[in-house]
């Protein structure tokens, strides 16, 4: 069965098949905002998928499904993909993401993403959910006019 190589949460990123991928802000696990239901305007979800060389050329099913603190469904997708690859018996590692607009959090918590390959679960990613009185706890890609971040 396909493996996942890796699995994380971006603000943003940018994946073609077979080349490299390119990721802003990677690496969220947690968000917050003043209040609830908080609606959060976007996350890319990168997979990278281990495939060996007996299981190219067939349909594989991928699924996410994010889960709220008790377990009930926020959201989820489900895809069939294919890799095609090297045939000398090597594995073949397929990059992808998953862009996830407008994802509605209705209370703060520990989230969590499931990631299903052939309906079994490979990995899970958490996501803390806070009550921040200053927005987001991720900072936007540019500072506000007048400040600067310093490492």
């Amino acid at each position: 069965m396909p493996d996942i190589d890796f699995a994380f949460l971006a603000d943003a990123a940018e994946t073609s098949p077979g080349q490299k991928f390119y990721v802003l802000g990677g690496g969220v696990s947690r968000i917050g905002g003043p209040g609830f239901p908080l609606r959060h305007p976007h996350l890319a979800l990168v997979i990278s998928l281990t495939v060996t060389a007996p299981e190219l050329d067939r349909e594989h099913e991928i699924r996410f499904v994010l889960l709220d603190p008790e377990g009930g469904e926020v959201a989820s997708a489900t895809s069939q993909l294919v890799a095609h690859g090297n045939t000398e018996g090597k594995d073949t590692n397929l990059t992808f993401s998953v862009d996830l607009w407008n994802l509605q959090f209705n209370a703060p918590g520990d989230y969590s993403f499931r990631i299903l390959v052939n309906g079994s679960e490979r990995r899970r990613l958490p996501l803390s959910i806070v009550r921040s009185t200053e927005g987001t706890s991720t900072l936007p890609l540019s500072p506000p006019p007048g400040q600067k971040y310093e490492a």
